[in-house]
């Protein structure tokens, strides 16, 4: 029987080796989750009470949830096994984009998948074209006409996107549909990927990274087919300005007009999303090529790293005042923080301090402390990491640095998490850890969008609270280790 098994993993694993057997893979995956998202995914009206159980009970129950889990775990093998044919030089970059654009094709026909997020960029739109603020009112204040499509907690929220963002949403909304304001959306969506495409290979080259490894980490993720495409959501958007500003500034022999331009590109990332700023800190670095000691080191840091930092300040301001909007974004992001979810580390450990707290019969809600603390620690850690990365990779640090702001977050989304993935993946530290959250956050989300996990959130809200003691361990061990060296770049 032994040797019926090993025979049998030899031949699974001959099979996965082979280039043309992940692609069609990938792509029986991504055609799963699709039909998904025409019998499941997130319709213009809102189901209550969504569960996996609730789900089976109902028409095609079965047959849903063995798509979803049949598509997901399709797209992740492809992904995952498609690491070592990449390491072995086995994937072309040509070959590497068709697969990956390929694998979007059945998204971009399907109602919004594993969230509903579009529905509510639609009437941010429509806020904007109306005339008013998202930054400062929520969207029930036009009413936006498609307003019942929108998840109740972000009805009287202020938009926690920034201005370039919220333009876009404007364009979409204003042919006054909402199907067209959706597939504007997907083209969007698209065109980031495409964009991501081109500008991938080249910062990975330029910081010494294998090309084809990075493409194929960030193109062929499936949080890019599922989330990206399938959901609407602008992640690949605001990490293709990312790294396209990135890669104008990466250089040591880059001029100040160059480095003024990359960091106007930046500030456009962070006008998409606004959480990205932590990055500015370390592309001044990239930009001076780190903090070196000496009066020398500071002026070189203060003129090249200043210009990159300008040039965001600068594109930042101008995309403020074309759109109208002020800077009310800046502070938008204080309403994100609604939703309760044990997917977000400083939620959880909250949660689960109120159900312990049940146990002795007290009723209290130590949430709102437990975000307020990690708050003030993700500043602290933003400060510590940017010194320990002075002089070692500032990619290496920024991804770290989007890591943080996930961990601290008042709320946490799977997808959150390709932003830490893109920008490792033009690095050459190895992170297979992060590949593998990446891959377990795809399981969290039902095709509707609802948490799959969602009827168990105390347990799992004390499984994070258990994650968050060991990562603050494992913190003060690291700080203890010597600060990274300088990365090696060709």
């Amino acid at each position: 029987m032994a040797a019926v098994v090993l025979a049998g993993r030899r031949a699974v694993a001959g099979w996965l080796s082979r280039p043309a057997v992940l692609r069609w893979l990938g792509l029986f995956g991504a055609v799963c989750c699709a039909v998904d998202g025409v019998l499941f995914g997130a319709p213009t009206w809102i189901r209550r009470g969504v569960s996996v159980m609730s789900i089976l009970r109902g028409p095609n129950g079965p047959l849903i949830m063995l798509l979803w889990i049949a598509g997901l775990t399709a797209l992740c093998t492809a992904w995952w096994c498609g690491r070592r044919l990449v390491a072995d030089g086995l994937l072309s970059r040509r070959w590497i984009v068709v697969t990956g654009l390929l694998w979007l094709l059945p998204m971009l026909v399907i109602p919004p998948l594993a969230s509903r997020d579009m529905y509510a960029y639609a009437c941010q739109g429509s806020l904007f074209d109306a005339g008013f603020n998202p930054s400062v009112v929520g969207i029930s204040a036009q009413p936006c006409p498609w307003l019942d499509s929108v998840s109740l907690v972000w009805r009287d929220t202020p938009t926690p996107y920034g201005p370039l963002w919220i333009m876009l949403t404007g364009l979409a909304a204003a042919f006054g549909s909402q199907a067209v304001a959706l597939a504007v959306f997907r083209v969007y969506a698209v065109l980031a990927v495409l964009a991501l495409a081109a500008v991938v290979p080249v910062l990975a080259r330029l910081r010494g990274a294998q090309p084809e490894r990075a493409l194929w980490l960030v193109l062929c993720c499936p949080v890019v087919a599922v989330h990206v495409v399938g959901g609407g959501h602008n992640d690949a958007l605001t990490m293709a300005l990312l790294l396209a500003g990135l890669a104008l500034i990466a250089g040591r022999a880059r001029s100040i007009a160059l480095l003024v331009a990359g960091g106007a590109v930046v500030g456009a990332a962070i006008a998409v999303k606004t959480t990205v700023g932590v990055v500015l800190p370390f592309a001044a670095l990239l930009a001076s090529g780190g903090l070196r000691p000496g009066r020398d080191g500071w002026l070189r840091f203060l003129r090249r790293g200043g210009a990159v930092v300008g040039g965001a300040i600068a594109g930042l301001l101008l995309l403020s005042a074309v759109s109208g909007l002020g800077l009310g974004w800046a502070t938008a992001l204080s309403g994100a923080g609604e939703s309760r979810s044990w997917t977000s580390p400083s939620t959880a450990v909250g949660i689960a301090i109120n159900a312990a707290a049940k146990w002795f019969g007290l009723q209290i809600d130590t949430v709102p402390a437990t975000r307020l603390i990690a708050l003030v620690l993700m500043l602290i850690g933003l400060v510590v990491l940017w010194w320990r990365f002075r002089r070692g990779d500032p990619l290496h640090g920024a991804a770290l640095a989007c890591l943080v702001v996930i961990f601290c977050a008042p709320i946490t989304q799977p997808w959150y998490l390709y932003w830490a993935l893109a920008l490792f993946a033009v690095t050459t530290v190895r992170f297979r850890w992060l590949e593998i959250a990446v891959i377990a956050g795809m399981f969290l989300i039902l095709p509707n969008g609802d948490g799959a996990w969602k009827p168990l959130q105390v347990p799992f809200a004390f499984l994070m609270t258990g994650l968050v003691v060991w990562v603050g361990r494992r913190a003060v061990r690291w700080l203890r280790e010597p600060a990274p060296a300088e990365a090696t770049v060709s």
